[in-house]
C-alpha cells in the first residue's frame, strides 16, 4: 500500500524526474532513488514543507532532509523546540523521532540541479493535497521557501497571488489553516546568512505559539 501523499516508486508523471531516477539507480544502486515518503505522525498539528529531495540527501537516504546540509539546522531546531526526540546524525537509522510535526516536500523526487520545473510541481501537487487531507489535526504548514509556499497555496485551491511569501509571515487561509513562511534551510541561505539559526528558531517558536493557542 502506498502511504498517504506518496507516488508509486516508478511514478511516470514527470519524464525528466523519471529519467533521473533511472540514471541514479544505475549509478548508485544502493541508494533510495525513488519518491521520498513524508516522515512524522499524521496526527501532528504542524507540517514542515520543503522543496524537493537533495541528490545526496533524501534521494540517497530515503528520509526527508537527511544526509545533506539542510537537515542540520532543521532537525536541530525541531529537537530544541520539543517537536522531536533523540539525535540527528544524518542517517535514517540515527534514532531521531518526530513527535509534534511531520516533514515532507512539494516535489517527491530529486530534480536535476535541485530545481524542479513548474510542470513537475503541478504534477506532484495532488500528492501534497493527499497529505493535507490525511492530517486530521493539522493547524500550520511551515513552508521553507517560495516554491513550497506556492505549492501549498495550489494544494489548498488558492491562486499564487493569494498570499505573498515573506520570511516570518503567517497567513490565515480561508480554511483556517495557517501558512507560515521561512527561508529554506539550504546551505546557500545559511552560508550567506540570509537565514541564521536564530531567525529560523524564531519562526518555529512562533509556529509553536500559534499551535498552542486555543482554537
Amino acid at each position: 500500500m502506498i502511504p498517504p501523499g506518496l507516488p508509486d516508486r516508478d511514478c511516470p508523471l514527470c519524464p525528466r524526474l523519471a529519467a533521473m531516477r533511472a540514471a541514479n539507480r544505475a549509478a548508485w544502486p544502493g541508494w533510495h532513488n525513488a519518491p521520498v515518503a513524508s516522515w512524522g505522525p499524521l496526527e501532528a498539528p504542524i507540517l514542515v514543507l520543503g522543496m524537493a529531495p537533495g541528490l545526496r540527501g533524501a534521494n540517497r537516504t530515503g528520509r526527508p532532509f537527511t544526509g545533506d546540509h539542510a537537515g542540520r539546522l532543521l532537525y536541530a531546531t525541531l529537537l530544541a523546540a520539543g517537536l522531536a526526540r533523540g539525535g540527528y546524525e544524518e542517517r535514517p537509522d540515527d534514532g531521531l523521532t518526530l513527535t509534534g510535526c511531520r516533514v515532507t516536500n512539494a516535489v517527491r523526487c530529486v530534480p536535476p540541479a535541485n530545481l524542479p520545473e513548474p510542470a513537475e510541481i503541478r504534477a506532484c501537487n495532488g500528492f501534497l493535497r493527499g497529505e493535507l487531507a490525511a492530517m486530521p489535526r493539522l493547524r500550520v504548514v511551515l513552508a521553507l521557501g517560495t516554491l513550497a509556499h506556492a505549492a501549498l497555496l495550489r494544494a489548498a485551491g488558492l491562486k499564487a497571488g493569494h498570499a505573498k511569501f515573506v520570511h516570518g509571515a503567517v497567513h490565515v487561509l480561508p480554511s483556517g489553516l495557517l501558512l507560515a513562511d521561512s527561508y529554506h534551510v539550504s546551505r546557500y541561505n545559511t552560508s550567506t546568512r540570509r537565514l541564521t539559526a536564530a531567525m529560523f528558531e524564531a519562526v518555529v517558536a512562533d509556529v509553536l505559539k500559534r499551535v498552542s493557542a486555543p482554537g
